[in-house]
């Protein structure tokens, strides 16, 4: 079974932008959003994906992930009610990679930092510019994104 490990903050500062490697843009919704398991479509640049999320058991959770064919891809975004759009910026630092995703559309503004881990117990240093750690926070779950997008949260 694939397993994702997975741990999210979000910024204190923009000093990361120049630590910056790639940046690639995403288009993705959702087929299923239950708390029990999600099924999301993805274009990540040029290529497509459909992704099986079990449920999150604390920063855990199964994940399988599959390439399909781009066009199948866009045909079934079109099957999602809301589709999230964001530019997704990899940094690799101390052996790790941080993927910090910037929202467009209804979720301008929010700007996160993930890390996925190899086991619960692993150790990352945690670069000056994290803030606050949203793991358990479900508002940052994309699939909740999806359905209460960041610009309609209360203020």
């Amino acid at each position: 079974m694939a397993l994702e490990i997975e741990r999210k903050y979000l910024l204190a500062t923009a000093q990361w932008r120049e630590e910056i490697n790639s940046s690639t843009r995403i288009a993705q919704g959702y087929l299923n959003d239950a708390p029990a398991r999600t099924v999301r479509v993805r274009i990540k640049g040029d290529k497509g994906f459909l992704t099986i999320k079990g449920k999150n058991e604390g920063i855990a959770r199964a994940e399988f992930e599959y390439e399909i064919p781009l066009a199948d891809a866009s045909e079934l975004l079109k099957l999602c009610p809301n589709v999230l759009d964001k530019t997704r910026h990899e940094i690799h630092r101390d052996g790790f990679v941080w993927e910090i995703d910037e929202f467009a559309g209804d979720n301008a503004g929010l700007i996160v930092a993930e890390i996925e881990l190899p086991a619960l117990d692993t150790e990352f240093a945690k670069p000056a510019w994290l803030g606050e750690e949203v793991s358990g926070d479900a508002r940052y779950y994309n699939s909740a994104l999806s359905n209460t997008p960041y610009t309609r949260w209360p203020r």
